[in-house]
């Protein structure tokens, strides 16, 4: 368990599509990233102890494919679908779950985030992540045969906003009827750090030593208190499924240990979409509307920030707009990410 966080905060914190910083570059050279995730690592797994023993996220993401695909089987019946779950920094990787893909012989990869809402530092990272696979897949000689396409957003989906207004109701029903119309909703986010947002990045998470979009969670609560707010509900708006910043983050830190030091207030969490019913619905109908479309992409799809300099953003957009197969996307223009990161995982062994 301790290598297995150890090497998830490594991926993070190498990921130079998160944390774009000067000092966290330099490939196998550049030691910084390991020893902060060695830091880290005790304080994670004192985190996940508390909640259970372990993140529950793997089995929510499954458990939501499954039940998508089972939803998808009515929408799409001449289509043969299948769910793979794939992390960025966590195994199993979405690298992983490409290969597998490609050896379970699969026509077509539809690249489906689970963050409703877009930003470079989380889908977009991803996706550059994919990308670089496939085409280092292409030069080792061993290229996917899937073509691909890519669901990149989704926040303003009418089922999702739905699905969200069904679970904020519920808490707003524990409420005394006199103080529902006083209660103040709190949709917690990710940050980012501010040198992303001045770029242009569309989503205004916090990681990194480094300057951050305030304000924290905690802060906002303690300040609405102290302004007269006592009735708070905690929405997780940035999440589709429970994990440790919701479980610890939230309903630890956030409600339990600041209800100790403000006993008058009622905070409440709403509860986070998991597999209710309209959000998986949600789901299968975003899917099956690509389908339906020959997976077109959306027109932001292709939008870079304004200040964008990452150069790969520009070809991976390309390539998931265009459902070519990928010996036919030009990659020249693509840095590949180092091998740093995989020998930093065997040394942790």
């Amino acid at each position: 368990a301790v290598v297995s966080t150890q090497s998830t905060g490594l991926r993070l914190f190498s990921d130079k599509d998160l944390i774009p910083l000067p000092f966290l570059q330099g490939g196998k050279h550049n030691l910084l990233p390991r020893w902060i995730a060695k830091r880290r690592t005790p304080k994670i797994i004192n985190q996940y102890k508390e909640i259970g023993g372990g993140s529950p996220i793997k089995m929510w993401t499954e458990a939501q494919g499954e039940a998508m695909v089972t939803r998808l089987q009515d929408l799409c019946p001449d289509v043969s679908i299948h769910n793979y779950t794939g992390f960025r920094y966590a195994e199993p990787l979405t690298e992983d779950a490409v290969d597998q893909m490609e050896a379970d012989g699969m026509d077509h990869c539809i690249a489906f985030t689970q963050y409703p809402q877009y930003s470079c530092s989380t889908t977009g990272s991803s996706f550059n992540g994919i990308y670089r696979h496939i085409i280092q897949r292409q030069k080792n000689g061993n290229p996917t045969k899937m073509t691909f396409s890519a669901i990149d957003r989704w926040a303003t989906e009418p089922l999702l906003i739905d699905a969200f207004s069904q679970l904020i109701t519920k808490q707003l029903e524990k409420i005394e009827p006199k103080n529902r119309s006083k209660t103040v909703l709190l949709f917690s986010a990710h940050s980012l750090p501010m040198k992303v947002v001045d770029r242009g990045d569309p989503y205004p998470q916090e990681v990194g030593p480094s300057a951050w979009l305030g304000a924290p969670t905690d802060a906002a609560i303690k300040g609405l208190i102290k302004n007269g707010s006592k009735n708070i509900i905690l929405v997780p708006i940035a999440f589709t499924s429970d994990h440790v910043e919701t479980l610890f983050e939230m309903d630890i830190e956030y409600v339990e240990d600041i209800i100790k030091e403000f006993p008058e207030a009622n905070i409440l969490r709403c509860e986070s979409l998991n597999t209710h019913p309209t959000f998986i619905e949600c789901l299968s109908q975003l899917v099956a509307r690509h389908i339906g479309s020959d997976g077109k992409t959306i027109p932001q799809m292709s939008l870079r920030c304004p200040l964008c300099t990452n150069p790969t953003c520009g070809p991976m957009r390309g390539f998931f707009s265009s459902r070519q197969l990928p010996e036919a996307i030009a990659y020249s223009g693509c840095v590949k990410e180092t091998d740093s990161t995989e020998a930093d995982m065997k040394s942790l062994g």
